[in-house]
């Protein structure tokens, strides 16, 4: 793999720039990057024949309006030459990742999707919800659509096969069955309610619905409901007819649920008036675990195949993709694409747009979802837009703000104070935004709002000031709404002017004389308090900012606070770990009891080291 760097051509831009560079390139595959003056990626894209491919832009003619832009717009190129086509595909989608080119289709939600974790480090399985690297001993099974999904099915599956959720710490420590053992959500192995024999028959069976047999376990249940009626146990005969009743019941939740297709993404597109909604359903073990919509970034003027190709590249990357992708539009490059996910998961995945069947109905399906959910964030959309109209015009900004921010703060005198920030556009709450801010300073007085505030400002501006001085990306609010009034706007344009950041507009919000929800006061610099009539659609959207900057805020205090009431001192020591903070409380029974413990009463719990135990020993003395 070789790299070429721009080189300095002043004289020279677009069209003449690129037949320039033209001498210098051969056939190899590779990748090539298109710059503006200041030196930012505009576009990044792949080639089998970086000359071939890179002559297309050469043309003074015959491009859409979104590349003739690019084009006129490019000051410099750089390329990376690659042995392998596939090779310059994988290279695209990483540099596409890291720089987010202005003129490339992007995937902007790109988060990791939860599974069901089957633990098996204990002799008692547990089952849980699990996000992140599978570096856990277990069974995954996954990905399912949503959280919300995962914990719904881990609700039922409860029900059916009664495993158990808690941790092996708390599993440890039970003396006697907890609530769900009461309400019939788990078998009570912690307290030798069910054998460990009995108990993994009930995970296998767990892992058998999972794995999409579903009606082999059904009929299991059944048999052995039979035979403890026929045997006069009535009441184990009756918690298995629950339990059949509990699985009749997630298999009626499931959506989708086809017999011919055991393992698939499916995925399908659907553009309209410059935008565009992809649907990915999940079938896994011949069940549907959910769906999830995504709005990748476009210019306007987009193919789908190009659409669908650069979602999948973006989608699979950092995921196992499954045996097969059924997909609704073609793509530029499916046998390249194929080879690369087969490459990934390791075993033979299928790629294609069926026609007919069970496959093509699946499609029809995601995408009859897919121009659904399109339709109803264009709608969102324009109403959005209209509210941000009427809020420009309300507090005479000087253009509409694509991006607004809202600070608030919470704490219980003085104590585990935060501050938080959330964040509002075009297109509604921008949750990837959003912000946490633990009040540090030492210097603030307990309760003080306005240090607090000036903390969390300076703190936020000043990364801005340091990321991006000359306002290059979208980072930069065009609105700040406070939580407060004259004396808080006052404070904040003090801080912000300190910064050199006097331009961004700023309004307080203010509760009326009585405090009534629906009377607020807005206050800018310099400018008398002013209010909105009551049922003026702008009031409404500015209550819902501030409510939601407080819901934030007040979640991330009672989070931290949370925190701290379960915060233990064994924490504190270095060396101390799970296993041996458990072994620790277990055999003196509490941390103050492990306070003051002598050193011969340390090294005799089992982990502890003559060496751990003076540590633990100095800790507790120096506190």
């Amino acid at each position: 793999m070789t790299d070429s760097t721009p080189d300095k051509r002043p004289a020279k831009t677009g069209h003449a720039l690129i037949q320039d560079y033209l001498k210098t390139l051969d056939g190899s595959p590779g990748v090539y990057r298109m710059l503006d003056g200041q030196g930012a990626v505009l576009y990044v894209g792949k080639a089998r024949n970086l000359r071939a491919r890179v002559s297309n832009y050469a043309r003074p003619v015959g491009h859409s309006g979104r590349i003739a832009r690019m084009i006129r717009e490019t000051c410099s190129m750089m390329f990376l030459t690659t042995r392998t086509e596939t090779e310059a595909l994988l290279l695209e989608q990483n540099l596409i990742k890291q720089l987010k080119p202005r003129y490339n289709v992007l995937l902007r939600d790109d988060k990791s999707f939860p599974n069901i974790l089957v633990a098996k480090a204990h002799p008692f399985a547990q089952i849980k919800k699990h996000r992140g690297a599978k570096s856990e001993k277990g069974d995954y099974y996954g990905p399912f659509a949503s959280a919300g999904a995962v914990n719904r099915t881990l609700n039922q599956l409860q029900r059916v096969f009664l495993l158990r959720s808690c941790t092996d710490a708390t599993f440890s420590s039970r003396t006697r069955p907890c609530l769900l053992y009461q309400i019939k959500r788990c078998s009570a192995p912690c307290v030798g309610r069910i054998e460990q024999a009995d108990y993994a028959a009930l995970v296998l069976d767990a892992e058998r619905f999972l794995q999409g047999k579903s009606t082999a376990v059904q009929a299991n249940l059944a048999r052995e409901m039979a035979e403890a009626a026929e045997a006069m146990e009535y009441e184990r005969a009756a918690a298995l007819r629950d339990r059949i009743k509990a699985l009749t019941a997630v298999q009626s939740v499931q959506a989708i649920n086809p017999r011919g297709v055991p393992e698939a993404d499916v995925i399908a597109l659907h553009m309209e008036g410059g935008q565009a909604c992809v649907q990915v359903f999940f079938i896994r073990g011949n069940q549907s675990w959910g769906n999830r919509d995504f709005y990748p970034r476009l210019n306007g003027v987009e193919s789908a195949d190009e659409v669908m190709q650069a979602f999948i590249a973006q989608f699979y990357d950092g995921k196992v993709p499954p045996r097969m992708v059924l997909l609704s539009h073609g793509i530029e490059d499916p046998d390249l694409m194929a080879e690369i996910l087969t490459a990934k998961a390791g075993r033979k995945v299928v790629l294609g747009v069926p026609q007919r069947g069970e496959k093509a109905e699946l499609v029809e399906n995601a995408l009859r979802n897919a121009r659904e959910s399109l339709a109803r964030r264009m709608s969102e959309s324009a109403a959005q837009a209209r509210l941000l109209e009427g809020l420009a015009e309300a507090f005479d900004l000087p253009a509409v703000p694509q991006r607004i921010e809202v600070y608030d703060n919470s704490h219980i005198q003085g104590t585990n104070a935060v501050g938080g920030m959330v964040v509002a556009g075009p297109e509604g709450w921008i949750k990837s935004q959003y912000r946490k801010f633990n009040i540090k300073g030492t210097e603030i007085t307990p309760g003080d709002d306005f240090g607090m505030m000036k903390e969390v400002l300076t703190r936020r501006f000043s990364r801005l000031l340091k990321e991006d001085p000359d306002r290059q990306t979208d980072a930069w609010p065009d609105l700040l709404l406070i939580d407060g009034g004259a004396g808080q706007v006052s404070a904040v344009h003090q801080i912000m002017a300190n910064m050199g950041v006097e331009d961004i507009p700023m309004v307080g919000v203010a509760k009326g004389l009585d405090r009534d929800h629906g009377k607020e006061e807005f206050h800018r610099f310099g400018q008398r308090p002013f209010a909105l009539r009551m049922n003026d659609p702008v009031l409404y959207f500015v209550q819902r900012l501030r409510d939601e900057a407080h819901r934030w805020a007040i979640g991330t205090h009672r989070a931290k606070r949370a925190k701290a009431v379960m915060a233990n001192p064994l924490d504190e020591i270095a060396g101390v770990g799970a296993s041996r903070k458990r072994a620790l409380l277990q055999h003196f029974g509490s941390a103050k009891a492990v306070s003051r413990a002598g050193l011969a009463d340390l090294v005799a719990v089992e982990g502890i080291s003559e060496s751990l135990a003076q540590k633990i020993v100095d800790h507790f003395q120096k506190g």
